[in-house]
């Protein structure tokens, strides 16, 4: 639980691309009063530091630092960006083995300066190192959260209001289940402030179709392929991510926001990180919800999470595991 305290400590572990924008995101919207970078390559985290210190005048008062794991004591979330990065042609999948053993590393070292902190895991692939670091932490399940699917949603938002020529924020839906190729769009869901998009669809003549859906879908999951491919990384839409869940938390929001979080019994499905729709506020993750899902997007669900499963339980950076390091 966050403490009662003055000012607000953020720490970021993993200062590449998607740290380094997630820090400047972070900044620009005047959540922290202090903000910690830790990595290990320490020249060019301090060159961020300084970078991002230099527009003091532009931004509310912020101390910047880079520095290592003793320096983000006390922090009240603590944002894991680290491990390898996504290659063209691989999948996130493609990144467990190497990143398990980064985050063997990294979450104890968080855990041991920071044990009331909340954990906020971006790192490629979120749904397996999310429940990996709930292990390692030994943190109820509420303050260990995966970015989820919120930036995939968000891609969704933008896919869909673009093909109505409708504001993407007016749009209520979800992507679920992983944060990766079987991640499925709760299309049973989805509508305009509270008029289905199928309803929308006939009023303003747009195509709705089997092919509408296959193609939205598509692009949503093969979204970070295509950029990754153009530009060799993806970072800023995932920090904007990132800053809203953080905004969720320390506002006490009660926001409803498909983070990844530990599903029990959620259509059968048990012990392994999804994206949900979830209740995040001042203690984190405070209630996964059920939503009302179609019987083929349920199939969807089980599918991901029995991928998901079998990635995790199949990989041998697992076999060490422990629960608990505090």
């Amino acid at each position: 639980m966050i403490r009662e305290k003055k000012g607000t400590k953020i720490s970021i572990i993993g200062i590449g691309a998607v740290g380094a924008t997630t820090a400047y995101s972070l900044i620009m919207s005047g959540f922290a009063t202090e903000l910690v970078l830790v990595d290990v390559n320490k020249e060019k985290t301090e060159g961020e530091a300084l970078d991002l210190s230099h527009g003091a005048e532009f931004i509310k008062p912020v101390n910047i630092n880079a520095g290592e794991y003793k320096d983000t004591k006390d922090s009240d979330i603590v944002i894991v960006t680290a491990g390898a990065a996504q290659k063209p042609g691989e999948t996130r999948l493609d990144l467990v083995n190497k990143n398990i053993q980064i985050f063997k590393g990294i979450i104890p070292e968080v855990v041991k300066y920071s044990p009331n902190c909340i954990l906020l895991i971006v790192s490629n692939p979120v749904d397996i190192l999310s429940y990996v670091a709930y292990k390692l932490s030994g943190f109820p399940k509420e303050r260990v959260i995966g970015s989820g699917t919120v930036l995939d949603t968000s891609r969704l938002k933008y896919q869909i209001g673009k093909r109505f020529d409708v504001d993407a924020r007016d749009i209520q839906t979800y992507i679920m289940g992983e944060h990766g190729d079987t991640e499925f769009v709760a299309w049973s869901l989805t509508n305009i402030q509270g008029i289905s998009i199928d309803e929308y669809a006939k009023e303003f003549n747009y195509k709705y179709d089997d092919k509408f859906r296959t193609s939205v879908h598509e692009n949503v999951k093969n979204a970070a392929y295509e950029v990754i491919n153009r530009k060799g990384a993806t970072f800023y839409a995932i920090a904007l991510a990132v800053s809203r869940i953080v905004e969720a938390i320390l506002g006490d929001e009660k926001s409803i926001l498909p983070v990844s979080t530990l599903v029990e019994d959620y259509y059968g499905v048990d012990d392994i990180y999804l994206g949900v729709p979830a209740i995040v506020g001042r203690d984190g993750v405070e209630k996964a919800l059920k939503v009302s899902l179609s019987e083929d997007e349920v199939k969807d669900f089980k599918s991901s999470a029995k991928t998901l499963q079998e990635v995790l339980y199949s990989s041998t950076s697992l076999d060490d595991l422990k629960e608990g390091c505090m």
